[in-house]
Order: C-alpha cells, then sequence, then structure tokens
C-alpha cells in the first residue's frame, strides 16, 4: 500500500483526500516509478471540479511527475530500476507516492537538472514549446499577447517568447506579479485590474494588434460578446482577446481559470479573417518522437539558461487540498510542487 490523493467526489479542494491505495506491478510495457516530486496544473482542479471528466471516481489527480523507476515490466527494455524518469499528460494518478506508468510515456530526467525542476516545468514547459514552437511559430519581429503572465505556463511563455525575438506584452493581476513578468522579458506589462487590458494592447500597437493570444484565463480574458466587442473596439472601448489581434491574427485559448468562454459565432472571426484554437498537450505529444523532441527542447532551453523556473510554492503531497486552494486563490506565482 501507498499513499495518494484520492477524489470521490466532485467539487472544491476539500474533496481531496489522502488515503491508502494498492498499485500493483507494472504489467508487460509498464514501469513503477517512486515519485519525487509532483507538478500541480490549473488541469488537476478542472478534472476535480468536473469541468473535465476524468474516467471514474474515485480516481487520483494528476498528470506530471519525476520519479525513480523501482520495477519493470516482462521484456522491457530501454528502462532499468534506478532510472530517473519524468512525464506529463496522461495517465492521471501522479498525485501519489508510486505509480504505474506505460514505459513509452516518460522521459530520460538530465541529471544537470534538479528533479523538482523539472517536475514543477514538465507539462507547463512542454505546453510553452508547443504553443510557441507549432501551434503557431513564434518569429522575430512578432508581438505576443500572454495572459496571466506571471503564472506558470505564462511566465514560460514570456521568456521564452522574448528569446524568440518576439516583442511580449503580458496581463497580470497585481503590481507584484508585474515585477516578475518584467524580469521574465515581458517589454509591456499591463495590471489588468488597473486598466483596460484591449485599450492598452491597441495603444502598445499602434492600433494594429498582435499576431498572437495566448489565454489560460478563459471567460474574463476571451469574449463575451465577440460582435458587440467589434463594434466597441471601433470607439475605442475594448473588450475581449479577439479584439487584440490584428488581420488573420491567431486566438489560442488553452485554459480557461476564470470560467469557459462563452460560444463564439463563426461570423465573429469574419472581420479579421481570424483563426481560434483550443488545443492540448496530448495532441501534441502523440508519438515517441513528438514527446522525446518536445521535452529535449525544453531540457536544452532550461540548462542554457533560457527558461529561468520558479519553484515558489512547495506543498506536501498530502497538503494538496491547500495548494489547490491557494492556486485558485491566485496567491501563487511560478510554479507549484507537491513532495511526497
Amino acid at each position: 500500500m501507498v499513499k495518494a490523493i484520492r477524489v470521490h467526489e466532485l467539487g472544491g479542494p476539500q474533496v481531496l483526500k489522502w488515503e491508502d491505495v494498492e498499485i500493483g506491478e507494472p504489467k508487460e510495457g509498464e514501469i513503477r516509478v517512486k515519485n519525487k516530486a509532483i507538478g500541480i496544473n490549473f488541469i488537476d482542479v478542472y478534472f476535480r471540479k468536473g469541468v473535465y471528466k476524468a474516467p471514474s471516481l474515485p480516481f487520483t489527480p494528476g498528470m506530471e511527475a519525476v520519479g525513480v523507476v523501482t520495477a519493470v515490466g516482462d521484456g522491457l527494455t530501454g528502462r532499468k530500476v534506478g532510472d530517473l524518469v519524468a512525464y506529463a499528460g496522461q495517465p492521471m494518478g501522479s498525485y501519489a507516492e508510486e505509480q504505474i506508468l506505460p514505459a513509452n510515456k516518460v522521459v530520460p530526467v538530465p541529471s544537470s537538472i534538479d528533479p523538482v525542476i523539472v517536475a514543477s516545468v514538465m507539462m507547463k514547459g512542454m505546453t510553452a514549446q508547443f504553443l510557441l514552437r507549432r501551434c503557431f511559430k513564434v518569429e522575430p519581429g512578432h508581438t505576443i499577447l500572454v495572459h496571466a503572465a506571471a503564472g506558470g505556463v505564462g511566465s514560460l511563455l514570456c521568456q521564452w517568447g522574448n528569446a524568440l525575438g518576439a516583442t511580449v506584452i503580458g496581463t497580470v493581476s497585481s503590481k507584484e506579479k508585474a515585477a516578475q513578468a518584467k524580469e521574465d522579458g515581458c517589454h509591456h506589462i499591463i495590471i489588468s485590474t488597473q486598466e483596460d487590458f484591449v485599450t492598452r494592447v491597441n495603444e502598445i500597437t499602434s492600433g494594429n494588434g498582435v499576431e498572437v493570444v495566448y489565454d489560460s484565463v478563459g471567460k474574463d480574458t476571451f469574449e463575451s460578446d465577440p460582435g458587440l466587442a467589434l463594434v466597441l473596439n471601433c470607439l475605442g472601448l475594448g473588450q475581449g482577446s479577439l479584439v487584440c489581434l490584428k488581420l488573420r491574427g491567431y486566438m489560442v485559448s488553452f485554459g480557461q481559470s476564470s470560467g469557459s468562454p462563452d460560444p463564439v459565432p463563426l461570423s465573429a472571426l469574419a472581420a479579421k479573417s481570424l483563426f481560434l484554437t483550443r488545443p492540448t498537450l496530448m495532441q501534441y505529444v502523440v508519438t515517441r518522437d513528438e514527446l522525446l523532441e518536445t521535452a529535449g527542447e525544453l531540457f536544452a532551453n532550461i540548462a542554457s539558461g533560457v527558461l529561468k523556473v520558479r519553484v515558489n510554492h512547495t506543498y506536501p503531497l498530502s497538503d494538496a487540498a491547500k495548494a489547490h486552494e491557494d492556486l485558485e486563490g491566485r496567491k501563487t506565482s511560478g510554479s507549484v510542487v507537491l513532495i511526497p
């Protein structure tokens, strides 16, 4: 038996329970891993609340961890007991002292990088990689808008986007987070609780807009009435992320921390021939080669210093409920890690 966080009913942080579980032994193609550090992501909150549907109840949340291989399934080559490995994505279940994982879903962790750093950035970092390099390929001269610029993914998008030669505009909710965004390479910082971000983006870009918006906030930033927003924008009164885009711009909605955005009629995209996508990491690391390439580029940027990862908050695994409470209350910045 090992200890794990279990969810028996959907709801607030209080539904996260610390319990004994039996995980068994690895079968063919599987490994057993003793976790050293576990990353927290907003997708964990979505599953806990039922925004995203878990396969069944009860379940163990979590989609990111680093650990040591303690057993391998029959006939498996390329993995051995003692290897330090990391994974992000499926299967769910990282909020546990130990877990069983498909061997083809883990990647070797470079000895030069602290396991806690890797656990804090594996999902967020691979998300930043595919958002910037494949979903929309950011190039020198582009101007990009990053919402929640001081958050886990937002911080990495700002740093990486800056390194790619883009002009980075970031929105944050406080002066403290603005200071961090500046350190992370934001050229223009908008405190969205104090000023209208659409108006400011319009000023910063001289009315041209940005090539791409990376929006993990959702309802509060995306768009409440696209048709009305286009009219308001003409009057100099902004209303949402779509308005910030230039002609043929890309709206990338990859999260919804403030709730699901309202439906957008296709006609709202026609005014500027806009592109709209709702991507997920799992669809960009489908093959083993994609996974290794994505993780490899992330690790290289950490090792070279392009990406500076802040693990600003660590909690014991047993205190996962408190970690979720602080994350949802926007009391955290950077990455949050659970330690078994």
